[in-house]
C-alpha cells in the first residue's frame, strides 16, 4: 500500500453568515472530496500541542508524526534547509516577512502580494546596507538576509538567542505595530554565555526592523508603487525563529516508508520535508495562491507515487485568500483543489494494480472573517480501495464529527495512516 496526503493549508473555516451559516467546506462545489468521504472514513484531528502556536509549521509537522515538544525550532530553521542554508550550530534562523505598513498599522502580511524576483531585489538590498560584522577581526556577519519565495524570507543571526516573543503579522492584520514589536522571553535564559541575550536579540531585531522602513521607503520598486496607488513592501517582520533542529527521517519512524517525496510551493514546508529525509519535486508554476499550478502538483504527485511509498502534497492557496479575508477568492481555492488536483490524482491510481491510500486534510483552520489562524480540531478524510465507508456522506468541519476515526491526536494520524497496509 502506498500512501498520499493532500494538504489544503488553512482550508478549514467557520460558519460564515453571508453563506448562510455554512462553513465553506459545506457551501463549495467540491464533488471529489465528498466522493472519497462517502466512499472512505473521515474523523478529526488535533494538529496543533497544546501550548504552541496554531501556525503551519507546527501543524504540519505534526501531522508528519513528530513529537513537537521534542522537534520545534520555529518556521526559520525549516525554511533555511529549504532554500539550503545549512545552519551552523550557533546560527539563530528566523522567518522573515516582508509587510505592508500603513497609518502605523500591519495592512498586509504579504508585501502586496510580492513576486520572488522583486522581493529578491529588496532582500539584496537590505542584506547590501545592513549585514554587519561581528567585530573587525572576525569577518563572519552578525546579520545575514537571505532571498526565499514571494514574501517569506531569511534573517540569520549569529548567536542570536531563540529566547524572544514575536508576533506573526498575518495574526494582527489592521492592528498598530509598535505594541507589536520583539520583546525577550519572561523567562531564565539557559542557553550558551556565546549567544547574545534575549534582550539584545530582540534589540537588534528591532533596530533591523526601523532601519528596513528607512530603507525600503526610499527604493525605486516602492517609490514607483507608491505612484500608482498600489500597497507599498515598506518593512520587514522577523517571527518564529529557532536554532538547528534535529529531526529523524520518516524512513527511521515508520518502516512502511521506504522513500517518499514533498511537493510544495512553500519553503517552510519544504524545510519539514528535508528533515523528513523525503524528496524535494518543485513544480513550474507552483505560486502558494490561487493561481497554482494544480494540474502539476496532480501530475508530479502520480510521478512520485510510481516510484515512492509515501507523498506530501501541499496546496498554499486556501490560507492566503483566508489571510486577505477573500471569501470568493476561498471557495475558489477550495473547489479547484477538489476538481483540478484531488480528481486526477484519483483517477489515475484509482486504476493502478498496487492500492493507493488517499488522505486529505488541512493543517488548522484560517477563517476568512477573522483572517489568522485557528487552532481548532480539522476535519480529514482517508479512502482506499476496499475499505470499509462509515456513515459520512460528505467531506467538511461538521460531518467529519460522526466519522468513525472520532477526534485523534497529533501523531495519532500518522499512525493511523500507516497502519492502512
Amino acid at each position: 500500500m502506498k500512501h498520499i496526503i493532500i494538504l489544503g493549508d488553512g482550508m478549514a473555516d467557520l460558519p460564515v453568515e453571508r453563506l448562510g451559516g455554512k462553513t465553506l467546506l459545506q457551501y463549495a462545489h467540491k464533488p471529489m472530496m465528498d466522493q472519497l468521504a462517502k466512499e472512505g472514513r473521515c474523523g478529526r484531528l488535533i494538529t496543533v500541542p497544546e501550548g504552541f502556536p496554531p501556525g503551519s509549521e507546527v501543524a504540519n509537522t505534526a501531522i508528519l508524526g513528530y513529537d513537537l515538544n521534542k522537534v520545534y525550532e520555529g518556521r526559520g530553521p525549516l525554511e533555511a534547509a529549504s532554500i539550503g542554508y545549512e545552519m551552523a550550530d550557533d546560527d539563530f534562523a528566523i522567518r522573515c516577512n516582508i509587510i505592508t505598513l500603513q497609518d502605523g498599522k500591519i495592512i498586509t502580511h504579504n508585501g502586496g502580494n510580492l513576486e520572488t524576483q522583486d522581493a529578491d531585489v529588496l532582500i539584496k538590498y537590505l542584506n547590501e546596507k545592513l549585514a554587519k560584522p561581528i567585530n573587525e577581526r572576525e569577518g563572519c556577519e552578525r546579520v545575514k538576509f537571505i532571498t526565499g519565495i514571494q514574501y517569506r524570507h531569511l534573517l540569520v543571526i549569529k548567536g542570536g538567542n531563540k529566547h524572544i516573543v514575536c508576533a506573526p503579522p498575518h495574526d494582527h492584520p489592521n492592528e498598530e505595530w509598535r505594541p507589536l514589536l520583539v520583546k525577550p522571553e519572561a523567562t531564565e535564559n539557559t542557553d550558551s554565555a556565546k549567544r547574545l541575550s534575549p534582550q539584545e536579540t530582540a534589540d537588534l531585531i528591532n533596530e533591523l526592523i526601523l532601519k528596513s522602513q528607512e530603507l525600503l521607503a526610499k527604493h525605486p520598486f516602492n517609490v514607483e508603487r507608491a505612484k500608482r496607488g498600489e500597497r507599498q513592501a515598506n518593512s520587514i517582520w522577523p517571527w518564529s525563529g529557532g536554532y538547528r533542529p534535529s529531526m529523524e527521517t520518516l524512513m527511521q519512524q515508520y518502516p512502511q516508508v521506504k522513500s517518499g517525496t514533498v511537493i510544495s510551493a512553500v519553503d517552510l514546508i519544504r524545510g519539514i520535508g528535508h528533515y523528513a529525509g523525503l524528496k524535494i519535486v518543485e513544480v513550474e508554476g507552483a505560486t502558494g495562491l490561487a493561481d497554482t499550478n494544480y494540474e502539476g502538483k496532480a501530475q508530479a504527485a502520480i510521478e512520485a507515487l510510481k516510484t515512492d511509498d509515501f507523498v506530501f502534497v501541499h496546496v498554499e492557496a486556501s490560507d492566503e485568500a483566508g489571510h486577505d479575508g477573500d471569501l470568493e477568492l476561498k471557495l475558489k481555492t477550495i473547489e479547484y483543489l477538489d476538481q483540478r488536483l484531488i480528481a486526477p490524482i484519483y483517477k489515475e491510481v484509482s486504476t493502478w494494480d498496487e492500492p493507493v491510500c488517499i488522505a486529505v486534510l488541512p493543517d488548522h483552520l484560517t477563517p476568512v472573517e477573522m483572517r489568522i489562524h485557528v487552532g481548532q480540531p480539522v476535519p480529514f478524510l482517508i479512502w482506499h480501495r476496499g475499505i470499509e465507508p462509515d456513515s459520512v456522506q460528505q467531506y467538511d468541519e461538521v460531518s467529519c464529527v460522526t466519522g468513525s476515526y472520532g477526534l485523534l491526536k497529533l501523531n495519532e494520524f500518522m499512525q493511523t495512516l500507516m497502519s492502512i497496509s
